[in-house]
């Protein structure tokens, strides 16, 4: 880890309408549209508010919180596949990012399709993909089931495939959310094993978690997100242990 800051947010505040405000109905929205639209920004729910941190390179920097503190919305905005309502967010590398069991999968496809499918959509090319493709299953240890569709693949199967494809890749910042929590435990020890390595590789992982002790065991730094603003930032061991005291 060096102290380059490759990613920064600087008071990153991100809100969406409750359309459910919209009182009146389609046609009076139509209607009476700029009032409408005032409306709209008027009732928004904040998912975070002016949340500032940075990230160096190399650094494993973890966030927790409790379930709609705004951890995945963290992720979602370095990612890129959110934009900030408020503040900046400067990210420097290639991000690869394992955000959502079965993001940018399709069910209808079998699991060597999907990851063709999977492996183009985060950057790599088809002869890429048909290269690793070996390595892939093999990781997954799926073996009969890589051929046949999606849809009959438990949850399990489904992580195990996302994060095979995953670990194929050559990331400079890797973002995870909670993808270890399913799946058996020599799958996991393989994960675990998978992003030690990216670690010492010099990779930047952000990664959101509700065990606490792989963030301890994974993580330089930690952000405890509470109530959508920044509850707390120090080393692992110092804001895991505040917030196993407070009981969350």
């Amino acid at each position: 880890m060096n102290n380059e800051q490759v990613i920064i947010f600087d008071a990153v505040s991100k809100s969406y309408p409750l359309y459910h405000h919209i009182t009146g109905g389609f046609k009076n929205f139509l209607f009476h549209f700029p009032r409408a639209v005032s409306q709209m920004k008027n009732h928004q729910y904040e998912a975070l508010h002016e949340i500032s941190f940075q990230v160096c390179r190399g650094e494993t920097f973890g966030i927790i919180g409790k379930n709609g503190a705004g951890k995945s919305t963290a992720l979602g905005l370095i990612a890129g596949v959110l934009k900030p309502s408020k503040g900046t967010i400067s990210v420097k590398g290639r991000v690869s990012a394992l955000l959502e069991l079965g993001s940018g999968f399709n069910a209808e496809l079998t699991g060597r399709e999907n990851i063709v499918l999977n492996g183009v959509l985060l950057g790599l090319t088809r002869v890429e993909v048909m290269h690793k493709m070996e390595e892939i299953i093999e990781f997954s240890g799926l073996g009969q089931f890589i051929d046949q569709p999606l849809r009959t693949y438990s949850t399990g199967m489904m992580m195990r495939l996302g994060f095979s494809v995953v670990s194929s890749l050559d990331p400079e910042i890797l973002l995870i959310d909670e993808v270890f929590a399913v799946g058996d435990m020599e799958f996991q020890k393989k994960c675990m094993d998978k992003l030690e390595s990216f670690k010492k590789g010099g990779v930047t992982i952000v990664y959101v978690s509700h065990g606490m002790q792989t963030i301890l065991q994974t993580c330089d730094r930690v952000i405890w997100i509470e109530n959508h603003r920044v509850r707390m930032i120090g080393s692992a061991q110092e804001v895991v242990s505040s917030y196993v005291d407070a009981g969350l």
